[in-house]
């Protein structure tokens, strides 16, 4: 890294694991990247409800304000390499006495004040002669990208979470649906139960299972309304707004059909805002530690002083003439810090390896997003056919179970458990479906959304820097 650092600092890029040309879990890749991945949901008010995270949650509008604060930064760093001009002025009055001499002693007989200014105009300028100074406008300049890209991921991100939330949502309400259907059901047991114990056909023990599990039902009724506010609430507070559960929602979850996968793993480089970031925030290491290798070389600064009192015209003070003749030059050259210096450069040269590492690590994670994304879903559709399968299952089951029940052919236990049993099969459908759609999310959010997230070019930066130094 060291050796490397030497170079251009801008094409420090760690080596990376061998990439292969298909996804691992995928057989065929070759779709191309989704424009919009929420439109393939069918779902208008799910895209409201990103737009309305984007625009009104308070941790993006943080991350605007310090993508403001890093731009800044990088025209402050600019603008200091430029060279420096100040002018001072200052009056005031020096007091004069008179005085005459009489005898043997001086009688002060007068005073009178005499108007005096001072001005100065002072150059300084430290010419980059080995290209430390430019190093860390570069570092800036580079900081400032990964605070572009730190933004977009956290879009990304937010986008996702609010996603993720109304899913949650929709899941919720489905659940709660089903524990209502449930009571519902338990209740017209109960119905039944009671007038076969009038009639002598029921023992008085079934009337008390009935009631139990009717009983259980209502509790798991307030059970799903609790698990539906708190999702409300969260997605609530996404969305910037008071967290008062007042959101409405379909309770749909979308059907999906298989991922496309895209054709290639190696997309996610110029994808992912947050490899982006990396890449970024370790070409600004790269440019620090260049320029902590090139402060032991000398520096060579320009200066120009003029200092006049008011015996020389104010106009004299920006005679270029005047400006040139007072220009010198200083080399300084640290002899001996105690190794400061020397210790600022490794500890700069250490921080790019941990940044490298960090890359590596943020694009490893990527990839295994990814293939996680596209191995769930091909085991999750298994899943979600299955769970339809035993839920038209289940269904038949309690319709039976209920007509034999009814003409005393099976216990009020068959058909209790026949009910559980159609219970535990809808809340499984509703928890696959939920899960598949949350796992599309997470494999768009894998990809690193809609399509590529182009951080500010260099070009713009240095444009905004000219801008900003012409301001100066």
């Amino acid at each position: 890294m060291e050796n490397a650092i030497a170079g251009d600092p801008a094409d420090l890029v760690p080596d990376l694991p061998a990439t292969p040309d298909d996804w691992a879990s995928a057989a065929t890749p070759s779709a191309q990247p989704i424009e919009n991945w929420l439109t393939q949901f069918d779902d208008t008010k799910l895209i409201e409800i990103v737009d309305e995270a984007l625009s009104a949650n308070p941790d993006i509008i943080a991350s605007e304000a310090r993508v403001r604060a890093a731009r800044q930064t990088a025209r402050a760093v600019f603008g200091r390499s430029l060279p420096s001009v100040n002018y001072s002025f200052t009056n005031g009055y020096a007091t004069q006495f008179t005085s005459t001499a009489l005898g043997g002693g001086v009688v002060v007989d007068g005073r009178f004040d005499q108007p005096t200014f001072d001005q100065r105009f002072d150059l300084q300028w430290e010419l980059d002669l080995w290209g430390r100074v430019r190093a860390s406008n570069q570092a800036a300049r580079s900081d400032f990208i990964a605070s572009e890209a730190d933004l977009a991921a956290a879009q990304l991100s937010l986008g996702g979470q609010a996603a993720l939330a109304w899913i949650d949502l929709n899941a919720a309400l489905e659940q709660e649906r089903v524990a209502e259907e449930t009571r519902e059901a338990r209740a017209q047991v109960v119905e039944l139960t009671e007038r076969r114990f009038e009639r002598g056909l029921s023992a008085a023990l079934d009337v008390r299972t009935a009631r139990t599990e009717l009983a259980q039902s209502e509790a798991q009724i307030a059970s799903q309304a609790q698990v539906r506010e708190n999702a409300a609430r969260r997605l609530e507070v996404l969305l910037g707004r008071y967290p008062s559960t007042e959101i409405e929602a379909p309770a749909i979850i979308p059907s999906l059909d298989e991922i496309q996968p895209i054709s290639d793993p190696t997309i996610l480089l110029a994808r992912r805002p947050d490899i982006a970031a990396a890449e970024a925030r370790l070409e600004a290491a790269g440019y620090r530690a260049e320029a902590a290798r090139l402060a032991v070389l000398p520096a060579f600064t320009a200066r120009s002083t003029i200092s006049n009192s008011s015996s020389i015209e104010f106009a004299d003070v920006f005679d270029p003439e005047r400006i040139s003749a007072n220009i010198f030059g200083a080399l300084t050259q640290t002899v001996w810090n105690g190794g400061a210096l020397r210790a600022d450069k490794r500890a700069a040269v250490a921080r790019a390896e941990e940044l490298a590492a960090t890359y590596t690590s943020t694009v490893l994670t990527a990839w295994r997003e990814v293939e996680d994304a596209l191995a769930n879903d091909r085991f999750l559709a298994i899943q979600l056919e299955a769970q339809q399968r035993a839920l038209e299952e289940a269904r038949y089951a309690e319709e039976l179970a209920l007509r034999q029940y009814q003409n005393g052919l099976v216990s009020i236990f068959n058909l209790l458990q026949s009910q559980t049993t159609r219970l535990n099969a809808e809340a499984n459908y509703i928890n696959v479906s939920a899960q598949r759609a949350t796992n599309r999310i997470n494999y768009h959010l894998a990809l690193g959304g809609g399509g590529p997230i182009p951080p500010e070019t260099e070009e713009a930066v240095e444009t905004a820097q000219i801008t900003e130094s012409k301001a100066l």
